[in-house]
């Protein structure tokens, strides 16, 4: 059910509300895939300007969350197997080359932010009650936090924008899925992957990652979960 974004000053506070409830409710899947997103319909029902309607969902398409179409206006990202197919190509071809330089050029503070991460991914719940089958935010967000980190210690800006693009992608995907494989240790692969990287083995991290990263594509063309 949408719910009405309460008044607060300023356009650009406006802006950053709406856009942070599209993109909670997009990522819930309270928009289909490849829904439109009406701007005078969202304005409507959120008690907002046509404008501030507009301008969070131009960041939308910016973060990878909604398209813009050709003389058809936004909306949510559609979903196939080839294109998650594509999304998870990308990822095998980036990533442990990313990995790869992070392990070669990341300092102390990298290893102590490398760890933390996954610690803070080892410690929340995957699933919570009042968020049904889904993956649940926190874990979600822990999850994404332990894959970038791994990747930051790299100082690449335009590599890690990449890499942000590549995962919102893969994270609507496996969102609206909502496979889960239970046959599949997800705790046990993080750890490698951490393991591998703090002992600065380049091509076992690398290696892990692949094979992580392919057990990923069968999440939503095998019904698998994780990633």
């Amino acid at each position: 059910m949408s719910q009405t974004i309460q008044p607060a000053p300023g356009k650009q506070m406006l802006s950053e509300q709406v856009y942070a409830h599209l993109r909670s409710a997009i990522m819930r899947g309270e928009h289909a895939p490849g829904a439109p997103l009406k701007p005078q319909d969202l304005a409507k029902r959120q008690g907002v300007s046509l404008a501030v309607v507009r301008e969070a969902l131009v960041r939308l398409v910016g973060d990878g969350f909604a398209d813009r179409l050709p003389n058809r206006g936004f909306a949510v990202p559609a979903f196939t197997d080839r294109r998650w197919q594509e999304i998870a190509e990308a990822r095998r071809a980036i990533e442990p080359v990313v990995l790869r330089m992070s392990i070669e050029r990341g300092d102390v503070d990298w290893e102590s932010r490398v760890r933390a991460a996954h610690h803070r991914l080892v410690r929340t719940p995957p699933y919570v009650p009042e968020e049904g089958e889904y993956y649940s935010e926190a874990w979600a967000e822990a999850h994404r936090v332990f894959h970038r980190t791994l990747l930051e210690g790299c100082g690449n800006p335009v590599l890690l924008e990449t890499f942000d693009r590549l995962w919102t992608a893969s994270e609507l995907a496996r969102r609206w899925s909502a496979h889960r494989n239970p046959g599949r240790d997800g705790v046990a692969e993080h750890r490698r992957l951490e393991e591998a990287a703090l002992a600065r083995d380049a091509d076992a991290a690398a290696d892990v990652l692949v094979r992580h990263l392919t057990e990923t594509a069968a999440v939503l063309t095998g019904g698998g979960a994780g990633g």
